[in-house]
């Protein structure tokens, strides 16, 4: 089984929708799990026993990899893993993405446009972030 982490789908969909307009171009996206973030998988999740890893962690801590310690078995390698929740005995580990499993709503607006520098067209990133996170619908959106 493969595991999606990334969002590379989304990226791709945001460019194909973006590709070629002008400033001010308006649109709104409406995406499945599989088309975002991926779906939730259970079977991403550890348990760990707390004795066994280091005491200063806590809740949102981030790992590559599961952490120095760690006993579970068969756990991918080359995935973040959160740190969930943490209780006395032990901790739990969630290997998806925090967005995965859910289905993502964008309104994208195009606010400039201009060339790409030879250092972004190399590195394939304008090199800072490109979307920012609403809370909630915007205020005159209809929720359901």
């Amino acid at each position: 089984m493969e595991f999606f982490y990334g969002g590379d789908d989304l990226f791709a969909r945001v460019e194909q929708e973006l590709a070629g307009q002008e400033i001010g171009f308006e649109a709104s996206l409406a995406l499945q799990p599989d088309e975002a973030f991926g779906d939730y998988h259970s079977n991403l999740v550890c348990f760990e026993n707390r004795a066994s890893l280091p005491e200063n962690i806590t809740e949102g801590m981030q790992f590559e990899g599961l952490p120095e310690g760690a006993t579970s078995e068969g756990m991918p390698a080359d995935i973040v893993y959160t740190v969930t929740e943490v209780y006395p005995e032990h901790i739990v580990l969630d290997g998806n993405h925090p967005l995965a499993g859910i289905g993502l709503r964008m309104h994208l607006k195009v606010r400039d446009v201009r060339e790409a520098t030879e250092e972004e067209i190399q590195a394939g990133s304008v090199g800072e972030a490109v979307f920012s996170v609403v809370n909630g619908a915007p205020p005159d959106a209809q929720i359901h």
